[in-house]
């Protein structure tokens, strides 16, 4: 196998590998001696939402502003918050799930929490509205690259603008159900999610779809400005229908499977007007023409089709439209758009059942996404799953259904026991993966488009690569455990990277539990690569990239993995121009496998230059003790001749933390060019921005201040300057005249090109006053 990254494509990120030692240093412990789960009354299975939801009735009842005779309110909220906050993020889930809190003992969380104002009004804002569906990081991708048209709203809990589109939203959301999928995503809880979309002010609307750019909404935020801006995505195409085109437009659309729904418009009764048209031609996309026919002026038309007044009908492919046999065509009575269409779904025909005797051959030629049930098909009471075929037909994929209740021996085989879904690659039942995530559209169409272009097998006793003498990476799971199907998707990106280099599997715990326990097995997911006889664990986040990064460290080590008696060889008796890094640190320890992805990227990044190691505390604890190391992780550099350690130190802060009466002295009548972060500390833009702005300060530092204003603690200065977003920064250059608070706005967030800005914008001044001396 050969070298699977290039060193060069790496750059130092000093900011992450910053903000990577400052986590290590924020250790806050909240224990508890109660079960997290068991604090928020929720099972090991609860989605992200059910926490939420549970976590918010119990703040809104345990609340120490609401129990204020009570001593231990505080305490007990205490409690609750850190099991919150543990089990709603996906990495300090996982490791809660493995160590217990011994594995959280150095994360920060659950210490603070916010006013019961807060829990009511500000947190979940769209947690009970079925027609908005709250996307985290792994879910989004999910939705957007599904086919699917979604229209997601970016918000903050905190955001008072936010608050005011929400009774909006929701309407919006109603008005348009159907049509396209309205989405919200808490930047609060994904600040990364919504810096990596180019979030930027609270709230956001974007459109997506995929293999189109985001589009973001400018317009008001009225909701008939709103669906007027959503229907222009939306595919919509409703054909006039007469004499010169209709046979045609018939046989056409029934000669591909598709069927027509007409309405018919004469003088007596109503037909469906123009928008519900629209809509109806936008949900029924794919599947069904639309369209309608005028009798006034097509009277011998309708009256060969027998329409004397108005009408609307469904006409299924193949339908006769002889007026003495209508016995195929579906009349409707309703006038609402909604009901027409489900109307329509529950008469298109169920997907194609397949048969035991040519499952095998069938399978063998394309590729498939099958239904499997046990007597009764429970998937067709979801009407929306008709859907699959024509949102699946770029990809080849064809749909079909097994009854494993005919042939149980098939199902037994593919290890199947109950109702579930399975994409097969078409190589027949060898390559297959079963669908462990929710049964919606938008998760089936992710995972079918990313299976059948993948590279991972479901595995069993059968193809178990116990001797295999290619390497593979095989994930155990529990398919009832959310971070395990989190996963998934992540390990189907990794594995189209590393394609004719590590076979990709998963194994069901749940199914397999006799070979989950040879191997140890005691948390899910456990994810490890089997190298012949070498076993890997990995440990990292659960990231495709992060998983390549591990593998390819596995094959090419960066970072060098030392022993009290290496450590002694290589670093204490080191060549007098060598210069080493020793990263001392605890398989456990959450800041530790935080710094570890970076701690190997700057490995490689520097390689012959700087030696990189690691000493495991745990396996040597004796010897980082005698080395006087006293938490975890610790980093110590080792200079050239010298045989001194030098230990990473906080940086003292550079900016200035103003407040109104500062900010009036120093920046509005001091005689000094000042630049302004103005922010907000819920804002997660603002947490990013942060470590930029500081960078910034340092840059800057002798010819320009820099200052931070808080916009929560002393919105009145905010306002005064005119602060519409977070952050915000603004240039108050000295100009040897008091300033006016609003300053100069720069736009954009990046540190460089904020100091270019403002050396450009000093070097015009100074050209301006020596004009001025000039003329003088």
């Amino acid at each position: 196998m050969g070298v699977w990254f290039n060193k060069d494509d790496y750059v130092i990120d000093l900011k992450r590998v910053t903000v990577c030692f400052l986590i290590v240093y924020m250790a806050v412990l909240v224990g508890t001696d109660q079960d997290f789960y068991s604090l928020l009354g929720v099972s090991k299975t609860s989605s992200s939402r059910e926490i939420r939801q549970a976590f918010k009735k119990l703040a809104l009842k345990l609340h120490p502003d609401k129990n204020p005779n009570n001593a231990n309110a505080h305490s007990d909220f205490l409690k609750i918050n850190r099991a919150y906050e543990v089990l709603k993020d996906e990495d300090l889930r996982k490791k809660y799930d493995k160590y217990g809190e011994k594995g959280l003992s150095d994360n920060q969380g659950g210490g603070q929490y916010e006013s019961w104002n807060y829990y009511r009004y500000d947190f979940g804002i769209y947690d009970d509205d079925p027609e908005i569906i709250t996307l985290d990081r792994r879910e989004f991708d999910a939705a957007v690259n599904s086919g699917e048209l979604w229209f997601v709203n970016f918000y903050s809990p905190g955001c008072s603008h936010c608050h005011d589109l929400a009774p909006t939203w929701r309407e919006f959301a109603k008005e348009v159900d159907g049509l396209l999928r309205i989405g919200a995503v808490n930047c609060g809880d994904d600040r990364m999610l919504c810096r990596m979309k180019g979030v930027n002010s609270y709230p956001s609307l974007f459109i997506f779809r995929s293999g189109m750019a985001a589009v973001k909404y400018h317009g008001d935020r009225s909701k008939e400005s709103l669906v007027s801006f959503a229907m222009q995505h939306v595919r919509s195409t409703v054909t006039e229908l007469w004499t010169g085109n209709f046979v045609n437009s018939i046989q056409t659309a029934f000669a591909a499977g598709i069927g027509w729904l007409i309405t018919f418009c004469s003088k007596g009764g109503d037909c469906l007007t123009s928008q519900t048209r629209l809509r109806l031609s936008g949900m029924l996309d794919g599947l069904v023409n639309v369209g309608w026919m005028d009798c006034a002026t097509q009277d011998n038309l309708c009256k060969s089709l027998d329409i004397t007044t108005s009408t609307t009908a469904y006409f299924p492919p193949g339908a006769t439209l002889n007026n003495k046999e209508k016995s195929s065509i579906l009349f409707l009575n309703s006038l609402d758009a909604k009901e027409i269409y489900l109307e329509i779904m529950h008469n298109l025909p169920d997907f194609e059942l397949l048969s035991a005797n040519t499952l095998e051959d069938r399978l063998a030629h394309h590729r498939w996404l099958l239904f499997f049930h046990f007597g009764k098909n429970e998937d067709s009471n979801d009407p929306e799953l008709k859907k699959l075929k024509t949102l699946l037909k770029n990809e080849h994929i064809q749909i079909g259904r097994f009854d494993c209740s005919s042939a149980p021996d098939v199902c037994s085989t593919l290890y199947i026991f109950q109702p579930c879904l399975a994409v097969f690659k078409g190589q027949g039942t060898k390559e297959y993966e079963i669908h462990h995530g929710k049964k919606i559209l938008y998760d089936i169409l992710a995972f079918a488009k990313e299976s059948v272009n993948s590279h991972v097998t479901t595995l069993g006793p059968q193809n178990f690569p116990a001797n295999d003498k290619e390497p593979w990476l095989v994930d155990f799971f529990a398919p009832w455990c959310p971070p395990c199907r989190a996963l998934l998707p992540e390990l189907r990106k990794a594995s189209k990277h590393l394609y004719g280099q590590l076979k990709f599997g998963t194994l069901d715990c749940t199914v397999h539990e006799g070979l989950c326990n040879m191997y140890n097995i005691q948390a899910y997911p456990t994810t490890v690569v089997f190298n012949q006889s070498n076993i890997h664990e990995y440990e990292g986040h659960h990231s495709a990239e992060q998983i390549l990064e591990f593998i390819e460290d596995l094959m090419n080590p960066s970072v060098i993995s030392l022993t009290p008696t290496t450590f002694n060889e290589l670093v204490t008796q080191r060549k007098h121009d060598e210069v080493w890094m020793v990263d001392f640190y605890s398989p456990w320890c959450h800041p530790c496998q935080v710094l570890m992805p970076e701690w190997k990227r700057m490995a490689r990044t520097l390689t012959g230059l700087i030696n990189v190691g690691s000493i495991d505390c745990q396996q040597y604890h004796s010897f980082c003790a005698q080395e006087n190391v006293r938490r975890y992780p610790e980093i110590r550099f080792f200079p050239q001749k010298s045989d001194k350690a030098y230990q990473y130190q906080f940086l003292p802060q550079a900016s200035i933390d103003l407040t109104p009466q500062t900010f009036n002295e120093k920046v509005l009548q001091g005689k000094s060019h000042w630049v302004i972060d103005f922010y907000a500390p819920w804002c997660g833009p603002c947490q990013n921005f942060a470590p930029e702005f500081e960078l910034l300060a340092r840059m800057i530092k002798g010819k320009v201040k820099a200052g931070k204003v808080d916009c929560q603690a002393y919105a009145q200065i905010c306002q005064k300057a005119g602060i519409r977003a977070y952050p915000t920064v603004k240039f108050y250059p000295y100009e040897r005249a008091q300033r006016n608070t609003w300053g100069e706005q720069i736009d954009t967030r990046d540190a460089k090109e904020i100091a270019t800005l403002i050396y450009e914008k000093l070097k015009n001044l100074q050209n301006h006053e020596k004009r001025n001396k000039d003329e003088l």
